[in-house]
């Protein structure tokens, strides 16, 4: 039995702030197996390939004049690398700040949380995690929350991703303590009582 090879199509990227392409790649082909196999960008991670642990997750930057939308997690194992064309992306590789060599020089505060709280243990599922307290923080810039909100916030954002160590309570501790100690995205004061 004979196989149909994949119909490829170019395919140019916004990653990281850099353009990548055309690359003529598989219409089939997943975003994953497209910063892994054709770029070189192995940061994302491939868990379970079915979209349910996260370690996949990038970050698609809204360019519409919406003020009200902002960053949002994609994850890149089931979804199509054409689907992507003309959007911006993050990955883990864009966060830190890098030199004109390209050495880290400071990492993000969202890394630098994790790192300070020693959040991760294997770290295969880190990447996911910065993605998703990354847009979070980005998010809440535009929409702070109640303190008495924070808490439950940080759970709503992080509670989809999934850790084989077991090692939530550091991450979950690690960006609440971010987002409460960084000015503008906890609002003044506490949500209202109702009577």
């Amino acid at each position: 039995m004979s196989t149909v090879p994949a119909r490829k199509r170019p395919l140019t990227l916004q990653i990281n702030g850099r353009s990548y392409g055309p690359v003529d790649v598989p219409e089939d082909m997943m975003l994953i197996d497209v910063l892994h196999d054709y770029l070189g960008l192995t940061g994302t991670r491939f868990g379970c390939g079915q979209g349910e642990c996260r370690a996949c997750t990038v970050i698609v930057d809204d360019d519409s004049n919406d003020n009200r939308r902002g960053p949002r997690e994609v994850r890149s194992c089931i979804t199509g690398a054409h689907y992507f064309a003309g959007k911006r992306i993050r990955t883990v590789e864009g966060h830190a700040r890098r030199d004109e060599a390209g050495n880290i020089v400071e990492l993000s505060p969202v890394q630098q949380a994790f790192l300070d709280h020693f959040s991760f243990q294997c770290g295969y599922c880190t990447p996911g995690f910065v993605n998703a307290a990354t847009v979070l923080i980005e998010n809440l810039a535009k929409h702070p929350v109640a303190k008495d909100d924070v808490e439950s916030t940080v759970l709503e954002a992080l509670n989809p991703h999934l850790c084989r160590c077991t090692g939530y309570v550091r991450y979950y501790q690690a960006v609440k303590d971010l987002v409460l100690t960084t000015p503008g995205l906890v609002k003044d004061g506490t949500k209202e009582q109702a009577p």
